[in-house]
């Protein structure tokens, strides 16, 4: 005798059984806020203003215990005061010099490009004419600068040519250097699609070169202004000079020390508006690509 067992069917699942309902969308986390002081953008700026407010504190009070005479060292009020009231001559000869300083670093970053194309167009021309442009930087500009006085009648261009041998070679070695850093994977691409060599210079090597590019800009902006400064101080011990150079030469000839420290302040700010304005340069050219100039903040 067999029992066989028939089972009920099981219900029919409702509706609302049938599918889960969907699970509401988790929220996304809260970012928690940077205190302002520790943010690096804030620190970039924060932090060498606070060093430099210290450094001039300690100088003041410096000046201040010691009752350091002005021809000796003055302070940084004194100086402050002495760049308001001679405010005309110092501007007028902060003209002379920046200009001379754009112009020699116009022409030192043309012809440093063009060299560097030339070089790197075959390794027997870079291995011929590297070492003069090694030359031009070794040789000290002192030394050239009155010979170059003499020879070019004209002031302002002897001064130029003077300011662009000091600046040229961070340009002639860092574009160089960028424009033979290329991937040879991507070289070998190109070869094999028959590019021309004007094709591979201007879209591999120069995108390849401009991180270095931006780097030479930079040290060579710095040393456009020294190589005018230079320059000025050569030509100014024969009068022919209104810039910065020339007021600091008189201000030690007539002790007026306040002067000449106003006069180096306006170079040393010069200077570093001159690197902020190739850095931000920098960061507008590759800041959206280049892996050294995004910001990893």
């Amino acid at each position: 005798m067999s029992i066989t067992w028939n089972a009920a069917p099981a219900p029919a699942p409702t509706p609302a059984q049938a599918a889960p309902a969907p699970a509401a969308p988790a929220a996304p986390p809260r970012r928690r806020a940077v205190p302002l002081l520790h943010q690096p953008r804030v620190q970039r700026l924060v932090l060498p203003l606070l060093v430099g407010l210290i450094l001039v504190g300690g100088w003041q009070a410096l000046v201040d215990g010691l009752e350091l005479p002005p021809y000796l060292v003055p302070s940084p009020a004194l100086m402050m005061q002495t760049l308001l009231v001679d405010a005309a001559m110092l501007g007028s000869s902060l003209l002379v010099t920046l200009k001379i300083t754009v112009l020699s670093f116009v022409v030192a970053t043309v012809v440093g490009v063009l060299v560097s194309f030339l070089f790197v167009q075959s390794r027997l021309i870079e291995t011929a004419l590297f070492p003069y442009a090694v030359l031009l930087q070794v040789t000290p500009i002192v030394a050239v600068a009155p010979l170059i006085i003499i020879w070019v009648k004209d002031p302002t261009a002897s001064l130029v040519i003077c300011a662009t041998l000091v600046a040229l070679f961070p340009i002639i070695s860092n574009t160089t250097l960028g424009l033979r850093s290329v991937d040879p994977d991507l070289q070998a691409y190109f070869r094999m699609n028959h590019a021309t060599r004007l094709q591979t210079l201007l879209r591999l090597r120069v995108p390849s070169a401009l991180p270095y590019f931006f780097g030479g800009l930079r040290i060579s902006s710095g040393l456009a202004l020294i190589g005018a400064v230079v320059a000025e101080f050569v030509a100014g011990t024969g009068g022919s000079a209104t810039g910065l150079a020339y007021q600091i030469l008189m201000a030690g000839y007539q002790l007026n020390i306040p002067r000449m420290f106003a006069a180096l302040l306006l170079i040393s700010l010069t200077g570093v508006a001159l690197f902020a304005l190739m850095a931000w340069a920098t960061r507008a050219a590759l800041g959206s690509w280049h892996a050294s100039e995004m910001s990893h903040d």
